[in-house]
């Protein structure tokens, strides 16, 4: 697709960079990029990806514009509140470039819809603020055979991970268990408004060197960020041969729709602790921590001083953990342990504390000699 005068002056920067050049831009004015969920992440990376000259540019959310969302969704403005999301998107990125289309796709990703909605595009940006959405977008794309970049953020830390076909692991390589029942929003959780303009312009970062095929992706890499620290951590993870979608013998072959959402009321009272507080608690004095994985995990590497109680026996042995104590449940990715809180908050404890990410977190933010099991 070769370039117009106009467009050669607006991307004069990238012509002048050997990487990209003429057929590079014309390699992304040939792209199709969609972008799942116009929120804190979704907002910058479309942003970059309009300006940067994507042609095609999707964009799906079914949400509409609130004044909570303007402290980090940077793609709309006060007069925008509840307008359509997907719909002012389309005239924002449309305004910051007239040369591009970009497709509104005012719909909830489901099942029934996420292959045909998938189906022209290119690459996948996932930066929806729900699990359930995640292992979806994820399960599509490799049935798809899509690349996707996929990020989550929360209160001061982000991730960011690359999936490409056939040339390393997936998300669920990375998190394997959806917890039955429990598929939280971390809405409630908070975020720094700035947080999601950095991932964001990593995604988008990403998406391009993919449509360029220049640098190397977060492929097996899973790239984490502490604003309070200031920080960058990466660690490596590689595919699981058990990996349900992407293993040698996938369970999952299809997209399907994840459980019903948690108890809101037994959420609400789980308490979310990050790698790093949890360190500070252990240092301070005695912490009960609980890890709920299966022994053989548990034997490969744990917190020193956890307590193994595998999730499947939790309920029977709840009485032994004592009167009064305030426990933290870990696993390997923090979604066998949030389940876990949810039975001990049932079965009469009356704090639980689960550690986001698990120990996979814990390696990448306290410990990076921190041997992880696989699950």
């Amino acid at each position: 697709m070769a370039l117009s005068p106009d467009e050669r002056a607006r991307y004069q920067r990238h012509l002048s960079l050997e990487e990209v050049g003429v057929a590079g831009q014309e390699k992304l004015k040939a792209a199709r990029v969609l972008v799942i969920g116009a929120g804190g992440l979704g907002s910058p990376s479309a942003l970059y990806l309009a300006a940067s000259g994507i042609g095609t540019l999707g964009i799906v959310d079914c949400d509409r514009v609130e004044v909570s969302n303007l402290q980090r969704q940077v793609l709309f403005d006060t007069d925008d509140v509840a307008r359509p999301k997907a719909l002012v998107a389309r005239e924002r990125l449309l305004a910051l470039n007239p040369a591009i289309e970009v497709v509104a796709h005012d719909v909830e990703l489901r099942a029934a819809n996420v292959r045909e909605v998938l189906s022209g595009y290119d690459v996948i940006l996932d930066g929806t603020d729900r699990l359930a959405t995640r292992y979806l977008v994820n399960d599509a794309c490799v049935l798809l055979g899509k690349p996707l970049v996929s990020a989550a953020i929360h209160r001061f830390e982000g991730q960011v991970m690359t999936y490409v076909p056939a040339r390393g692991p997936c998300y669920r390589c990375l998190y394997a268990d959806v917890p039955e029942g429990l598929v939280p929003n971390c809405a409630d959780a908070g975020v720094l408004g700035v947080l999601p303009g950095l991932l964001g312009a990593v995604q988008a970062t990403e998406a391009i060197k993919l449509v360029l095929g220049a640098g190397e992706p977060l492929v097996g890499r899973l790239l984490v960020y502490d604003a309070l620290e200031m920080r960058f951590h990466e660690f490596a993870f590689a595919r699981r041969k058990d990996c349900a979608v992407c293993g040698d013998q996938p369970s999952i072959t299809e997209p399907r729709d994840p459980p019903a959402a948690c108890d809101v009321a037994t959420l609400a009272r789980v308490r979310r602790i990050t790698p790093v507080e949890l360190h500070a608690l252990l240092v301070s004095g005695p912490q009960l921590v609980i890890d709920v994985r299966e022994p053989r995990e548990f034997a490969v590497g744990h917190l020193p001083g956890a307590v193994n109680i595998p999730l499947g026996m939790l309920r029977e042995r709840l009485g032994e953990v004592p009167a009064g104590a305030e426990p933290v449940f870990v696993c390997r990715s923090g979604g066998r342990s949030l389940r876990a809180c949810s039975l001990a908050l049932d079965g009469g404890l009356s704090s639980a504390s689960n550690l986001e990410g698990g120990m996979l977190a814990w390696a990448a933010t306290v410990n990076p000699d921190c041997v992880v099991a696989p699950a």
